[in-house]
């Protein structure tokens, strides 16, 4: 459960047997003269320079709300919220990175289960258009990559077949558009998905920042 060299520095003359043991996350069940129940959980790593502080986002907007227009830092703070209240009765926890527009890791799930747990990175996609595959295959690179059990890609939009296809034989589960909304209503919430409205909107807010820069 720990690195040898956690083991090696240890002085024996100093140290207080049972506060070392728990430091060192170990587990007993006193003598092994009979096995008696011990509940199995993974241990994660779960230092990383690159989580912020999480921002509440859902009880921030309306039925009326288009989620492909979001802005895409609240889009991917919403993610992180609805799959920490999906991993809730499991005692997961849900971190997020660091905003970017590179198609690394928006948000990083620890889940303690032994047997469906371990680790796994999300990406949150506010997309107008079809993701393509490529998407797919970069957050399987970032799987490996970040060593998870798990990559969850997420969308405003839908995907290509060519994506799927490319999915099928990977350790990644894609969510459409459709499929985020019925999430997002298993838990209480009610918005809306409009892509061409969303596009509309998008290309608005880019002319009027390009007006601004000009002036």
């Amino acid at each position: 459960m720990v690195e040898r060299h956690q083991i090696v520095d240890l002085n024996l003359r100093r140290i207080d047997p049972l506060v070392a043991f728990d430091s060192l996350h170990g587990k007993s069940a006193g003598k092994l003269v009979e096995i008696v129940p011990i509940e199995p959980t993974l241990s994660l790593n779960k230092k990383d320079s690159r989580f912020v502080d999480a921002k509440a986002v859902l009880s921030t907007l309306g039925t009326a709300t288009n989620l492909a227009a979001m802005d895409w830092q609240d889009f991917e703070h919403l993610i992180r919220e609805l799959f920490e209240k999906e991993f809730a009765g499991r005692g997961a926890e849900v971190k997020i990175t660091q905003a970017s527009r590179d198609r690394g890791v928006d948000a990083i799930v620890f889940d303690p289960d032994p047997i469906p747990g371990g680790k796994y990175v999300i990406q949150a996609k506010r997309y107008t258009n079809t993701v393509d595959v490529s998407a797919v295959r970069d957050l399987c690179a970032v799987v490996k990559k970040e060593d998870a059990s798990r990559g969850i890609l997420v969308t405003t939009s839908t995907y290509g077949s060519d994506a799927y296809a490319f999915a099928n034989n990977e350790p990644v589960t894609l969510l459409n558009g459709a499929e985020l909304l019925g999430l997002l209503q298993k838990h209480g919430y009610s918005f809306r998905i409009n892509l061409q409205e969303g596009r509309k909107v998008l290309q608005s807010n880019i002319q009027t920042k390009a007006r601004d820069l000009i002036q």
